[in-house]
């Protein structure tokens, strides 16, 4: 019964948050966004990333081990979607990015903080800094066929990651008014954005469900199933292993749809919202079972 409480305080708040802006959407069908995704990129995610990463009580070596076992998950996921695509007849370029990109940040980070503290939140960073980046080089790289460094250049996560690395390597401890101010940008970011993508779910739609829900397994069932068999590959344990099981079961990222939208044809987007929707509705049922099954066996 401890157990299924725990699940309950875990997933209640993030699901709730997402309900509200459900709800939001529902009743006023022209609520913008743009505010949010704009605050987020500019000051919320870069905050987040340095709270998570300085204040978690976890060590460089920590880190850095598990953005290594990152780095082999999203490659293991990127594989599993030039597959599904490439029987699927799809375009395997601009399509990818849902495949591997999981909502690791505004989803991910704020469940591995309730389900293991903040040394999941420092390893839950360590993975979503990977996506993060990834999002503003490959992911822009493959919706517009062309790499632009000036994007990574202009990304304030980007400095934000590497001044957080920074400190964690040489030891130094961030200033506590700086903290301060991170942790609240960051925070109110988590919940910005969860209402945000209960109002996209409302505002986006599925033009195909049946191509949907099969890229959508790839998704958020092959995908922790990558993440179980990394955890035994490399005999991982406790909360770090938990928490990279959980951010494997991730949904895409709407941060997909977005970047489909500045660069990518009218049907691709279309094929990445369907799939954005159908992922993270079917992520309701799958992440509490994957969340279950990390608290029973990686606490």
């Amino acid at each position: 019964m401890e157990l299924y409480i725990k699940l309950f305080e875990v997933l209640l708040p993030v699901f709730f948050i997402v309900g509200i802006g459900y709800f939001l959407g529902k009743k006023k069908s022209n609520i913008d966004t743009t505010f949010i995704t704009n605050y987020s990129a500019d000051f919320g995610a870069p905050a987040l990333f340095i709270f998570a990463i300085t204040s978690s009580g976890v060590t460089y070596e920590v880190f850095s081990e598990y953005f290594i076992y990152s780095v082999i998950a999203l490659i293991c996921f990127a594989v599993t979607g030039i597959i599904f695509l490439f029987f699927m007849k799809k375009d395997i370029s601009r399509e990818l990015p849902p495949f591997f990109l999981p909502n690791t940040g505004n989803m991910g980070i704020p469940i591995c903080l309730f389900a293991y503290g903040s040394l999941g939140m420092g390893v839950a960073a360590a993975i979503s800094s990977l996506v993060v980046l990834l999002h503003f080089t490959a992911n822009i790289f493959l919706a517009s066929r062309r790499f632009d460094i000036k994007i990574i250049l202009k990304s304030p996560s980007t400095y934000a990651v590497i001044i957080a690395v920074l400190f964690l390597y040489f030891d130094i401890e961030m200033p506590k008014f700086v903290l301060n101010t991170v942790m609240l940008l960051g925070y109110a970011m988590i919940v910005l954005i969860l209402m945000s993508l209960g109002v996209s779910l409302t505002q986006m739609k599925v033009f195909s469900l049946k191509s949907s829900l099969i890229s959508s397994v790839g998704r958020v069932i092959i995908g922790p199933i990558i993440g179980f068999v990394l955890i035994k590959i490399f005999n991982l344990s406790g909360y770090g292993a938990g928490v990279l099981l959980i951010q494997s079961s991730m949904p895409s990222a709407i941060l997909c749809y977005l970047i489909a939208a500045m660069y990518s044809p009218k049907k691709i987007v279309d094929n990445i919202s369907s799939m954005i929707v159908v992922s993270t509705l079917m992520s309701l049922v799958t992440v509490p079972i994957i969340v279950y099954i990390a608290l029973k066996y990686f606490n």
